[in-house]
Protein backbone atom coordinates (compact mmCIF):
# COMPACT_ATOMS: atom_id res chain seq x y z
CA UNK A 1 0.00 0.00 0.00
CA UNK A 2 1.80 3.44 -1.24
CA UNK A 3 1.23 7.04 0.57
CA UNK A 4 -0.73 9.36 -0.71
CA UNK A 5 0.73 10.60 -4.15
CA UNK A 6 0.41 14.50 -5.36
CA UNK A 7 -2.92 14.95 -7.12
CA UNK A 8 -3.23 13.40 -10.35
CA UNK A 9 -3.51 16.62 -12.22
CA UNK A 10 -0.58 18.00 -10.65
CA UNK A 11 1.42 17.28 -14.04
CA UNK A 12 -0.59 19.59 -15.63
CA UNK A 13 1.16 22.63 -14.23
CA UNK A 14 4.02 22.30 -16.52
CA UNK A 15 3.35 23.94 -19.57
CA UNK A 16 5.54 21.53 -21.85
CA UNK A 17 3.51 18.23 -20.47
CA UNK A 18 0.15 20.03 -20.99
CA UNK A 19 0.42 21.14 -24.40
CA UNK A 20 2.02 17.36 -25.54
CA UNK A 21 -0.57 15.41 -24.17
CA UNK A 22 -3.27 17.99 -25.43
CA UNK A 23 -1.15 17.46 -29.34
CA UNK A 24 -1.06 13.75 -28.21
CA UNK A 25 -4.75 13.41 -28.01
CA UNK A 26 -5.45 14.38 -31.33
CA UNK A 27 -2.66 12.18 -32.57
CA UNK A 28 -4.21 8.89 -30.67
CA UNK A 29 -7.58 10.01 -31.82
CA UNK A 30 -6.26 9.66 -35.72
CA UNK A 31 -4.60 6.60 -34.72
CA UNK A 32 -7.95 5.02 -33.06
CA UNK A 33 -9.92 6.04 -36.58
CA UNK A 34 -7.22 4.76 -38.70
CA UNK A 35 -6.98 1.04 -36.30
CA UNK A 36 -10.78 0.75 -36.62
CA UNK A 37 -10.57 1.79 -40.46
CA UNK A 38 -8.30 -0.96 -40.91
CA UNK A 39 -9.43 -3.64 -39.09
CA UNK A 40 -13.02 -3.05 -40.56
CA UNK A 41 -11.46 -3.02 -44.09
CA UNK A 42 -9.62 -6.40 -43.54
CA UNK A 43 -12.83 -7.99 -42.42
CA UNK A 44 -14.17 -6.37 -46.03
CA UNK A 45 -11.31 -7.66 -48.08
CA UNK A 46 -10.35 -11.09 -46.61
CA UNK A 47 -13.00 -13.55 -44.68
CA UNK A 48 -10.32 -14.91 -42.94
CA UNK A 49 -10.10 -14.80 -38.73
CA UNK A 50 -6.76 -15.38 -38.76
CA UNK A 51 -6.00 -12.28 -41.26
CA UNK A 52 -8.36 -9.93 -39.52
CA UNK A 53 -6.15 -11.24 -35.77
CA UNK A 54 -3.19 -10.03 -37.94
CA UNK A 55 -3.64 -6.38 -38.35
CA UNK A 56 -3.45 -5.79 -34.40
CA UNK A 57 -0.30 -8.24 -34.49
CA UNK A 58 1.00 -6.46 -37.75
CA UNK A 59 1.00 -2.86 -35.22
CA UNK A 60 3.20 -4.76 -32.30
CA UNK A 61 5.06 -7.00 -33.64
CA UNK A 62 7.20 -4.20 -34.44
CA UNK A 63 7.36 -3.06 -31.06
CA UNK A 64 8.63 -6.63 -29.70
CA UNK A 65 11.34 -7.01 -32.54
CA UNK A 66 12.89 -3.46 -33.10
CA UNK A 67 11.85 -1.86 -28.79
CA UNK A 68 15.70 -2.83 -27.91
CA UNK A 69 17.15 -1.01 -30.21
CA UNK A 70 14.85 2.39 -29.88
CA UNK A 71 15.59 2.17 -26.00
CA UNK A 72 19.53 2.23 -26.87
CA UNK A 73 18.32 5.11 -29.32
CA UNK A 74 16.26 6.86 -26.77
CA UNK A 75 18.96 6.89 -24.09
CA UNK A 76 21.71 7.76 -26.69
CA UNK A 77 20.47 10.30 -28.77
CA UNK A 78 18.32 13.46 -28.35
CA UNK A 79 14.86 12.11 -27.43
CA UNK A 80 12.83 14.92 -29.04
CA UNK A 81 14.57 14.48 -32.49
CA UNK A 82 13.90 10.70 -32.38
CA UNK A 83 10.35 11.67 -31.51
CA UNK A 84 10.62 13.84 -34.69
CA UNK A 85 12.05 11.51 -36.53
CA UNK A 86 9.77 8.88 -35.50
CA UNK A 87 5.86 10.78 -35.92
CA UNK A 88 7.23 12.51 -39.36
CA UNK A 89 8.37 8.73 -40.50
CA UNK A 90 4.32 7.35 -39.74
CA UNK A 91 2.71 10.66 -40.98
CA UNK A 92 4.95 10.10 -44.08
CA UNK A 93 3.21 6.30 -43.88
CA UNK A 94 0.09 7.04 -43.13
CA UNK A 95 -0.23 9.93 -46.56
CA UNK A 96 0.63 6.84 -48.52
CA UNK A 97 -1.63 4.44 -46.64
CA UNK A 98 -4.43 6.89 -47.59
CA UNK A 99 -3.51 7.14 -51.23
CA UNK A 100 -3.19 3.48 -52.05
CA UNK A 101 -6.48 3.35 -50.31
CA UNK A 102 -7.84 5.87 -52.77
CA UNK A 103 -6.36 4.22 -55.38
CA UNK A 104 -8.16 0.91 -54.62
CA UNK A 105 -4.81 -0.83 -54.73
CA UNK A 106 -5.07 -2.48 -50.93
CA UNK A 107 -4.95 -6.09 -50.70
CA UNK A 108 -4.99 -7.84 -47.01
CA UNK A 109 -1.10 -8.40 -47.12
CA UNK A 110 -0.55 -4.61 -48.85
CA UNK A 111 -2.79 -3.33 -45.49
CA UNK A 112 -1.02 -5.30 -43.53
CA UNK A 113 2.32 -4.23 -44.65
CA UNK A 114 1.39 -0.52 -44.26
CA UNK A 115 0.02 -1.14 -40.81
CA UNK A 116 3.56 -3.22 -39.94
CA UNK A 117 5.37 -0.18 -40.81
CA UNK A 118 3.24 2.27 -38.24
CA UNK A 119 4.20 -0.43 -36.13
CA UNK A 120 7.78 0.10 -36.89
CA UNK A 121 7.14 4.14 -36.38
CA UNK A 122 5.48 3.43 -33.10
CA UNK A 123 8.55 0.85 -31.92
CA UNK A 124 11.59 3.29 -32.30
CA UNK A 125 8.59 6.84 -31.12
CA UNK A 126 7.48 4.87 -27.67
CA UNK A 127 10.93 4.49 -25.59
CA UNK A 128 11.53 7.74 -26.45
CA UNK A 129 7.74 8.96 -26.09
CA UNK A 130 7.40 7.00 -22.50
CA UNK A 131 11.14 8.37 -21.54
CA UNK A 132 10.82 11.99 -21.93
CA UNK A 133 7.69 12.03 -19.58
CA UNK A 134 10.53 11.87 -16.90
CA UNK A 135 12.42 15.20 -18.48
CA UNK A 136 8.52 17.20 -18.77
CA UNK A 137 7.88 16.97 -15.12
CA UNK A 138 9.90 16.00 -12.15
CA UNK A 139 10.20 12.85 -10.28
CA UNK A 140 7.51 13.42 -7.85
CA UNK A 141 4.59 14.21 -10.39
CA UNK A 142 5.55 11.18 -12.40
CA UNK A 143 3.15 8.54 -11.51
CA UNK A 144 0.70 11.38 -12.41
CA UNK A 145 1.89 11.89 -15.58
CA UNK A 146 2.11 8.22 -16.71
CA UNK A 147 -1.63 7.78 -15.58
CA UNK A 148 -2.59 11.13 -17.23
CA UNK A 149 -1.12 9.68 -20.23
CA UNK A 150 -3.45 6.79 -19.71
CA UNK A 151 -6.50 9.23 -19.60
CA UNK A 152 -5.59 11.00 -22.91
CA UNK A 153 -4.76 7.75 -24.62
CA UNK A 154 -8.20 5.80 -23.47
CA UNK A 155 -10.13 8.88 -24.05
CA UNK A 156 -9.52 8.65 -27.50
CA UNK A 157 -10.12 5.31 -27.49
CA UNK A 158 -13.70 5.60 -26.11
CA UNK A 159 -14.33 8.32 -28.72
CA UNK A 160 -11.91 7.34 -31.60
CA UNK A 161 -13.74 3.91 -32.52
CA UNK A 162 -17.00 5.06 -32.60
CA UNK A 163 -15.48 8.47 -34.46
CA UNK A 164 -13.86 6.29 -36.68
CA UNK A 165 -16.73 3.62 -37.29
CA UNK A 166 -18.38 6.79 -38.17
CA UNK A 167 -15.99 7.89 -41.04
CA UNK A 168 -15.30 4.18 -42.29
CA UNK A 169 -19.54 3.82 -42.61
CA UNK A 170 -19.82 7.22 -44.20
CA UNK A 171 -16.23 7.33 -46.51
CA UNK A 172 -14.73 4.20 -46.40
CA UNK A 173 -11.24 3.20 -44.93
CA UNK A 174 -9.39 5.64 -47.32
CA UNK A 175 -11.11 8.62 -45.20
CA UNK A 176 -10.22 6.88 -42.18
CA UNK A 177 -6.76 6.60 -43.14
CA UNK A 178 -6.54 10.41 -44.52
CA UNK A 179 -7.85 11.81 -40.85
CA UNK A 180 -5.19 9.84 -39.20
CA UNK A 181 -2.84 11.51 -41.43
CA UNK A 182 -3.41 15.11 -40.38
CA UNK A 183 -3.66 14.12 -36.75
CA UNK A 184 0.13 14.03 -36.72
CA UNK A 185 0.67 17.80 -37.69
CA UNK A 186 -0.55 18.83 -34.02
CA UNK A 187 2.05 16.78 -32.29
CA UNK A 188 4.87 17.09 -34.72
CA UNK A 189 4.27 20.92 -33.97
CA UNK A 190 4.80 20.87 -30.69
CA UNK A 191 7.18 18.50 -29.86
CA UNK A 192 9.33 20.62 -32.69
CA UNK A 193 8.70 23.78 -30.41
CA UNK A 194 9.61 21.80 -27.24
CA UNK A 195 12.63 23.18 -25.81
CA UNK A 196 14.60 20.50 -24.85
CA UNK A 197 18.56 19.93 -24.31
CA UNK A 198 19.90 16.72 -23.46
CA UNK A 199 22.19 16.92 -20.72
CA UNK A 200 25.48 16.77 -22.22
CA UNK A 201 28.41 14.02 -21.11
CA UNK A 202 32.09 14.23 -20.94
CA UNK A 203 32.38 10.59 -22.51
CA UNK A 204 31.68 9.31 -25.67
CA UNK A 205 28.14 7.63 -27.20
CA UNK A 206 28.08 4.09 -26.42
CA UNK A 207 28.18 1.91 -29.61
CA UNK A 208 24.54 0.62 -30.33
CA UNK A 209 25.74 -2.92 -29.39
CA UNK A 210 27.26 -2.14 -25.99
CA UNK A 211 24.49 0.47 -25.36
CA UNK A 212 22.22 -2.62 -25.95
CA UNK A 213 24.09 -4.72 -23.97
CA UNK A 214 24.15 -2.52 -21.07
CA UNK A 215 20.10 -2.28 -20.94
CA UNK A 216 19.99 -6.28 -21.27
CA UNK A 217 22.47 -6.83 -18.41
CA UNK A 218 20.39 -3.65 -16.24
CA UNK A 219 17.34 -5.35 -16.47
CA UNK A 220 18.73 -8.98 -15.88
CA UNK A 221 20.29 -7.68 -12.27
CA UNK A 222 16.80 -5.83 -11.72
CA UNK A 223 14.56 -8.12 -10.46
CA UNK A 224 11.43 -5.85 -10.04
CA UNK A 225 12.18 -4.99 -13.31
CA UNK A 226 11.72 -9.03 -14.32
CA UNK A 227 9.17 -9.31 -12.46
CA UNK A 228 7.34 -6.55 -14.29
CA UNK A 229 7.94 -8.42 -17.84
CA UNK A 230 7.21 -11.47 -16.61
CA UNK A 231 3.44 -10.29 -15.94
CA UNK A 232 3.47 -7.77 -18.31
CA UNK A 233 3.88 -10.58 -20.80
CA UNK A 234 0.90 -12.83 -19.46
CA UNK A 235 -1.17 -9.45 -19.58
CA UNK A 236 -0.94 -8.70 -23.39
CA UNK A 237 -0.97 -12.59 -24.36
CA UNK A 238 -4.37 -13.14 -22.90
CA UNK A 239 -5.95 -9.11 -22.68
CA UNK A 240 -5.17 -8.90 -26.28
CA UNK A 241 -7.82 -11.36 -27.38
CA UNK A 242 -10.59 -8.85 -26.69
CA UNK A 243 -9.26 -6.23 -28.86
CA UNK A 244 -8.12 -9.03 -31.76
CA UNK A 245 -11.11 -10.73 -32.26
CA UNK A 246 -13.36 -7.70 -31.64
CA UNK A 247 -14.14 -7.09 -34.93
CA UNK A 248 -14.98 -10.55 -35.57
CA UNK A 249 -17.41 -10.29 -32.48
CA UNK A 250 -19.39 -7.32 -33.68
CA UNK A 251 -19.22 -8.78 -37.40
CA UNK A 252 -20.28 -12.08 -37.13
CA UNK A 253 -22.36 -12.18 -33.33
CA UNK A 254 -23.42 -9.25 -32.85
CA UNK A 255 -24.44 -9.11 -36.54
CA UNK A 256 -22.96 -5.39 -37.17
CA UNK A 257 -21.46 -3.07 -38.74
CA UNK A 258 -18.28 -0.67 -38.51
CA UNK A 259 -20.39 1.89 -36.35
CA UNK A 260 -21.36 -1.41 -33.63
CA UNK A 261 -17.41 -2.18 -33.86
CA UNK A 262 -16.65 1.15 -32.53
CA UNK A 263 -19.55 1.64 -30.29
CA UNK A 264 -18.02 -1.61 -28.60
CA UNK A 265 -14.54 -0.40 -28.57
CA UNK A 266 -16.07 3.04 -27.29
CA UNK A 267 -17.24 0.98 -23.87
CA UNK A 268 -13.21 -0.46 -24.09
CA UNK A 269 -12.15 3.15 -23.67
CA UNK A 270 -14.47 4.46 -21.00
CA UNK A 271 -13.70 1.41 -18.83
CA UNK A 272 -10.26 2.59 -19.28
CA UNK A 273 -10.70 6.07 -18.52
CA UNK A 274 -12.57 5.16 -15.69
CA UNK A 275 -9.90 2.56 -14.51
CA UNK A 276 -7.65 5.47 -14.73
CA UNK A 277 -9.09 7.77 -12.38
CA UNK A 278 -9.59 4.96 -9.78
CA UNK A 279 -5.60 4.23 -10.25
CA UNK A 280 -4.58 6.80 -7.60
CA UNK A 281 -7.28 5.90 -4.95
CA UNK A 282 -6.32 2.01 -5.03
CA UNK A 283 -2.91 2.58 -4.90
CA UNK A 284 -3.95 4.27 -1.62
CA UNK A 285 -5.73 1.40 -0.59
CA UNK A 286 -4.03 -1.66 -2.28
CA UNK A 287 -0.79 -2.86 -2.74
CA UNK A 288 1.01 -3.31 -6.01
CA UNK A 289 0.24 -6.90 -6.37
CA UNK A 290 -3.57 -6.74 -5.20
CA UNK A 291 -3.77 -4.61 -7.91
CA UNK A 292 -2.56 -6.65 -11.05
CA UNK A 293 -4.11 -9.24 -9.30
CA UNK A 294 -7.50 -7.82 -9.72
CA UNK A 295 -6.39 -6.89 -12.64
CA UNK A 296 -6.06 -9.95 -13.85
CA UNK A 297 -8.95 -11.87 -12.23
CA UNK A 298 -11.37 -9.01 -13.33
CA UNK A 299 -10.31 -8.97 -17.05
CA UNK A 300 -10.46 -12.88 -17.15
CA UNK A 301 -14.39 -12.60 -16.02
CA UNK A 302 -15.07 -10.17 -19.17
CA UNK A 303 -13.10 -12.19 -21.24
CA UNK A 304 -15.45 -14.81 -20.27
CA UNK A 305 -18.43 -13.05 -20.88
CA UNK A 306 -17.37 -11.61 -24.00
CA UNK A 307 -16.82 -15.34 -25.18
CA UNK A 308 -20.14 -16.59 -24.30
CA UNK A 309 -22.38 -13.62 -24.43
CA UNK A 310 -24.77 -13.12 -27.91
CA UNK A 311 -25.66 -8.98 -26.33
CA UNK A 312 -24.35 -6.12 -27.35
CA UNK A 313 -25.26 -4.69 -23.96
CA UNK A 314 -23.43 -7.11 -22.15
CA UNK A 315 -20.91 -7.61 -24.70
CA UNK A 316 -20.25 -3.43 -23.39
CA UNK A 317 -20.53 -4.11 -19.90
CA UNK A 318 -17.58 -6.24 -20.21
CA UNK A 319 -15.88 -4.32 -22.57
CA UNK A 320 -15.62 -1.30 -19.61
CA UNK A 321 -14.98 -3.50 -16.84
CA UNK A 322 -11.99 -4.92 -19.49
CA UNK A 323 -10.81 -1.13 -20.26
CA UNK A 324 -10.67 -0.61 -16.56
CA UNK A 325 -8.22 -3.24 -15.67
CA UNK A 326 -6.18 -3.10 -19.00
CA UNK A 327 -5.46 0.72 -18.04
CA UNK A 328 -4.69 -0.35 -14.44
CA UNK A 329 -2.69 -2.93 -15.13
CA UNK A 330 -0.33 -1.14 -17.75
CA UNK A 331 -0.03 2.05 -16.26
CA UNK A 332 1.39 0.39 -12.87
CA UNK A 333 3.71 -1.57 -15.10
CA UNK A 334 4.99 1.45 -16.79
CA UNK A 335 4.91 3.61 -13.68
CA UNK A 336 7.27 0.67 -11.45
CA UNK A 337 10.28 0.06 -13.95
CA UNK A 338 9.85 4.29 -14.62
CA UNK A 339 10.41 4.57 -10.68
CA UNK A 340 13.11 1.55 -10.63
CA UNK A 341 15.39 2.64 -13.44
CA UNK A 342 17.77 5.36 -13.53
CA UNK A 343 18.00 8.07 -16.49
CA UNK A 344 20.91 6.45 -18.29
CA UNK A 345 19.04 3.45 -18.74
CA UNK A 346 15.15 4.28 -18.04
CA UNK A 347 14.65 4.09 -22.19
CA UNK A 348 16.07 0.42 -22.69
CA UNK A 349 14.34 -0.63 -19.73
CA UNK A 350 11.44 0.69 -21.01
CA UNK A 351 11.68 -0.78 -23.98
CA UNK A 352 12.68 -4.51 -23.10
CA UNK A 353 8.94 -3.12 -20.83
CA UNK A 354 7.73 -2.66 -24.28
CA UNK A 355 9.03 -6.03 -25.62
CA UNK A 356 7.68 -8.08 -23.12
CA UNK A 357 3.97 -6.41 -23.01
CA UNK A 358 3.73 -6.11 -26.80
CA UNK A 359 5.41 -9.53 -27.88
CA UNK A 360 2.14 -10.93 -25.87
CA UNK A 361 -0.42 -8.94 -27.35
CA UNK A 362 1.67 -10.08 -31.06
CA UNK A 363 1.60 -13.98 -29.45
CA UNK A 364 -1.98 -13.15 -28.47
CA UNK A 365 -3.17 -11.88 -31.78
CA UNK A 366 -2.18 -14.65 -34.26
CA UNK A 367 -3.10 -17.37 -31.04
CA UNK A 368 -6.22 -16.63 -30.52
CA UNK A 369 -6.77 -15.82 -34.46
CA UNK A 370 -5.59 -18.95 -35.08
CA UNK A 371 -7.75 -20.85 -32.01
CA UNK A 372 -11.12 -18.68 -33.25
CA UNK A 373 -10.64 -19.94 -36.44
CA UNK A 374 -10.01 -23.47 -36.54
CA UNK A 375 -12.03 -24.27 -33.33
CA UNK A 376 -14.58 -21.80 -32.82
CA UNK A 377 -14.58 -17.91 -30.97
CA UNK A 378 -15.88 -19.01 -28.11
CA UNK A 379 -13.14 -21.48 -27.10
CA UNK A 380 -10.18 -18.61 -28.28
CA UNK A 381 -12.21 -16.16 -25.61
CA UNK A 382 -12.31 -19.39 -22.95
CA UNK A 383 -8.52 -20.07 -23.15
CA UNK A 384 -7.43 -16.83 -23.02
CA UNK A 385 -9.36 -15.94 -19.76
CA UNK A 386 -7.24 -19.34 -18.52
CA UNK A 387 -4.21 -17.57 -19.06
CA UNK A 388 -5.29 -14.65 -16.57
CA UNK A 389 -5.86 -16.95 -14.42
CA UNK A 390 -2.57 -18.02 -14.26
CA UNK A 391 -1.11 -14.64 -14.24
CA UNK A 392 -2.90 -13.71 -11.13
CA UNK A 393 -1.71 -17.12 -9.64
CA UNK A 394 1.88 -16.32 -10.42
CA UNK A 395 1.68 -13.48 -8.45
CA UNK A 396 2.02 -15.71 -4.99
CA UNK A 397 5.51 -16.60 -6.75
CA UNK A 398 6.67 -13.46 -8.45
CA UNK A 399 4.59 -10.14 -6.20
CA UNK A 400 4.92 -6.83 -7.66
CA UNK A 401 6.98 -4.28 -6.27
CA UNK A 402 6.17 -1.60 -4.30
CA UNK A 403 6.20 1.65 -5.81
CA UNK A 404 9.48 2.70 -3.55
CA UNK A 405 10.77 6.43 -3.27
CA UNK A 406 14.13 5.11 -4.17
CA UNK A 407 17.15 7.91 -4.98
CA UNK A 408 18.05 7.25 -8.46
CA UNK A 409 19.83 10.58 -9.01
CA UNK A 410 23.95 9.91 -9.79
CA UNK A 411 25.53 9.70 -6.54
CA UNK A 412 28.63 11.97 -8.08
CA UNK A 413 31.25 10.89 -5.61
CA UNK A 414 33.15 9.62 -8.16
CA UNK A 415 36.23 11.44 -9.70
CA UNK A 416 38.00 10.26 -12.46
CA UNK A 417 41.72 9.62 -11.65
CA UNK A 418 44.69 11.11 -13.44
CA UNK A 419 46.60 7.67 -14.31
CA UNK A 420 50.75 7.91 -14.85
CA UNK A 421 50.17 6.06 -17.68
CA UNK A 422 48.81 6.93 -21.24
CA UNK A 423 46.15 5.52 -21.09
CA UNK A 424 43.61 6.22 -23.58
CA UNK A 425 39.65 6.24 -23.81
CA UNK A 426 39.64 3.20 -25.60
CA UNK A 427 42.31 1.64 -23.46
CA UNK A 428 41.80 -1.86 -21.78
CA UNK A 429 40.59 -4.30 -20.24
CA UNK A 430 40.84 -2.35 -17.20
CA UNK A 431 40.98 -4.70 -13.63
CA UNK A 432 40.32 -3.23 -10.72
CA UNK A 433 41.09 -4.28 -7.18
CA UNK A 434 39.71 -2.58 -3.72
CA UNK A 435 40.71 -3.78 -0.36
CA UNK A 436 38.67 -4.67 2.83
CA UNK A 437 39.78 -5.61 6.45
CA UNK A 438 36.96 -7.23 8.51
CA UNK A 439 36.63 -8.34 11.58
CA UNK A 440 35.82 -11.85 11.90
CA UNK A 441 32.45 -10.74 13.90
CA UNK A 442 31.53 -8.40 10.66
CA UNK A 443 31.96 -11.28 7.86
CA UNK A 444 28.58 -12.62 7.58
CA UNK A 445 27.28 -9.04 7.42
CA UNK A 446 30.26 -8.22 4.90
CA UNK A 447 29.32 -10.80 2.73
CA UNK A 448 25.60 -10.27 2.84
CA UNK A 449 26.57 -6.87 1.84
CA UNK A 450 28.65 -7.98 -0.76
CA UNK A 451 26.17 -10.30 -2.48
CA UNK A 452 24.24 -6.77 -3.26
CA UNK A 453 27.45 -5.10 -4.49
CA UNK A 454 28.34 -7.82 -6.97
CA UNK A 455 24.84 -7.52 -8.44
CA UNK A 456 25.17 -3.52 -8.52
CA UNK A 457 28.64 -3.62 -10.46
CA UNK A 458 27.36 -6.15 -12.18
CA UNK A 459 24.08 -4.23 -13.59
CA UNK A 460 26.38 -0.97 -14.20
CA UNK A 461 28.75 -2.89 -16.53
CA UNK A 462 31.30 -4.81 -14.68
CA UNK A 463 32.87 -7.79 -15.77
CA UNK A 464 34.54 -10.73 -13.63
CA UNK A 465 33.66 -10.15 -10.28
CA UNK A 466 35.17 -11.80 -7.97
CA UNK A 467 35.57 -11.83 -4.02
CA UNK A 468 38.70 -13.67 -2.38
CA UNK A 469 40.21 -13.96 1.08
CA UNK A 470 43.66 -13.66 1.79
CA UNK A 471 44.58 -17.45 3.40
CA UNK A 472 47.85 -16.02 5.27
CA UNK A 473 45.87 -12.89 6.29
CA UNK A 474 41.95 -13.83 6.76
CA UNK A 475 41.11 -10.39 7.67
CA UNK A 476 42.02 -8.99 4.43
CA UNK A 477 38.97 -9.62 1.45
CA UNK A 478 39.88 -8.41 -2.22
CA UNK A 479 37.22 -7.41 -4.46
CA UNK A 480 37.89 -7.51 -8.43
CA UNK A 481 36.08 -6.69 -11.33
CA UNK A 482 37.45 -6.08 -15.01
CA UNK A 483 35.71 -3.40 -17.10
CA UNK A 484 36.29 -4.00 -20.98
CA UNK A 485 37.52 -0.15 -21.42
CA UNK A 486 38.83 2.87 -19.40
CA UNK A 487 35.87 4.77 -20.61
CA UNK A 488 33.58 1.81 -19.39
CA UNK A 489 35.30 1.64 -15.99
CA UNK A 490 34.08 5.47 -15.85
CA UNK A 491 31.21 5.18 -17.05
CA UNK A 492 31.02 1.89 -15.03
CA UNK A 493 31.09 4.17 -11.59
CA UNK A 494 29.18 7.05 -12.90
CA UNK A 495 25.98 4.91 -13.13
CA UNK A 496 26.10 4.91 -9.35
CA UNK A 497 23.03 5.97 -7.84
CA UNK A 498 21.88 7.69 -3.96
CA UNK A 499 20.49 4.11 -3.28
CA UNK A 500 22.99 2.78 -3.80
CA UNK A 501 25.60 4.74 -1.57
CA UNK A 502 23.49 2.83 1.49
CA UNK A 503 25.20 -0.70 0.64
CA UNK A 504 28.59 1.35 -0.18
CA UNK A 505 29.12 3.40 2.87
CA UNK A 506 27.81 0.19 4.97
CA UNK A 507 30.92 -1.66 3.53
CA UNK A 508 33.25 1.20 4.22
CA UNK A 509 31.61 1.39 7.74
CA UNK A 510 33.01 -2.19 8.19
CA UNK A 511 36.06 -1.87 6.65
CA UNK A 512 38.84 -1.93 9.66
CA UNK A 513 42.27 -0.29 8.38
CA UNK A 514 43.71 3.00 8.93
CA UNK A 515 42.18 4.73 5.98
CA UNK A 516 39.46 3.99 3.23
CA UNK A 517 40.11 0.92 1.61
CA UNK A 518 42.76 0.50 -0.72
CA UNK A 519 41.62 0.80 -4.98
CA UNK A 520 44.21 -0.07 -7.62
CA UNK A 521 43.30 -0.06 -11.04
CA UNK A 522 45.20 -1.94 -13.98
CA UNK A 523 45.45 -2.37 -16.95
CA UNK A 524 45.57 -5.93 -18.33
CA UNK A 525 48.64 -6.71 -20.79
CA UNK A 526 48.93 -9.97 -22.61
CA UNK A 527 52.36 -11.70 -22.37
CA UNK A 528 53.73 -13.75 -25.26
CA UNK A 529 57.30 -15.34 -25.04
CA UNK A 530 59.65 -14.15 -27.63
CA UNK A 531 60.08 -17.66 -28.67
CA UNK A 532 58.00 -20.36 -28.71
CA UNK A 533 59.80 -23.52 -27.41
CA UNK A 534 58.23 -25.48 -29.49
CA UNK A 535 59.61 -23.58 -32.38
CA UNK A 536 63.19 -24.17 -31.02
CA UNK A 537 62.78 -28.01 -31.98
CA UNK A 538 64.18 -29.76 -34.60
CA UNK A 539 61.83 -30.65 -37.30
CA UNK A 540 61.63 -34.45 -37.63
CA UNK A 541 60.67 -34.19 -33.57
CA UNK A 542 57.62 -32.58 -34.58
CA UNK A 543 56.91 -35.83 -36.20
CA UNK A 544 57.77 -38.07 -34.25
CA UNK A 545 55.15 -41.01 -33.18
CA UNK A 546 54.05 -41.53 -29.83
Amino acid sequence: MDKASPSLFAPFAHPTFRYVWLAAIASNLGSMVQNVGAAWMMTSISASESMVALVQASTTLPVMLFALVAGAIADNYDRRQVILAAQGFMFTVSVMLALAAFAGIITPWVLLAFTFLIGCGNAVNNPSWQASVGDMVPRSDLPGAVTLNSVGFNITRSLGPAVGGTIVAIGGGAAAFTVNAFSYLGLLTVIYRWDFRRPESPLPREKMTTAIGAGLRYVSMSPNILKVLLRGFLFGLSSVSVLALLPIVARDVIVGGPLTYGLMLGAFGIGAIGGAFTNQWLRERLSNEWIVRLAFLVFGAATTTIGLSTSMVIDCVALMAGGACWVLALSLFNTVVQLTTPRWVVGRALSLYQTASFGGMASGSWLWGYVAENHTITIAFLSAAGVTLIGAAIGFVFRMPALESLNLDPLNRFQTPEPRLDVLARSGPIVVESRFIINAADTEEFLKLMIERRRIRLRDGARKWALMRDIAEPEVWIETYHAPTWVDYVRHNQRRTQADAVNLDRIRELHRGEGPPEVRRMIERQTIPPRDELFNRPYYMHHQHH
